[in-house]
């Protein structure tokens, strides 16, 4: 295992199966890029900090989204839209 920065450190895949509780200890304060073959495969890391990315990844999808959708609206006219009703009508849902 080697830490290469402060907060990164690289094992590979054979020492990781050697020193599973150690690489672990170590993914509670540094990210762990695994290695197969001298090529990353995987990451490990905290799940605190894998749940803060994973919301601050849908956070900006969700803003990539609308600001598409606002894009959209300000390309569209009032033809390229159907009334909710005649749309639940057309295709018989209530």
């Amino acid at each position: 295992m080697i830490t290469v920065e402060e907060n990164t450190t690289i094992v590979g895949v054979s020492e990781l199966r050697t020193k599973l509780e150690e690489v672990l200890k170590a993914s509670r304060h540094s990210k762990v890029i695994i290695n197969q073959r001298n090529k990353p495969i995987a990451v490990l890391m905290d799940i605190d900090i894998y749940n803060k990315l994973d919301e601050l990844l849908e956070e900006w999808s969700d803003q990539q989204l609308a600001r598409e959708a606002k894009e959209r609206m300000k390309k569209s006219r009032p033809s390229d839209f159907i009334d909710a009703d005649k749309f639940k009508n057309k295709y018989g849902l209530k």
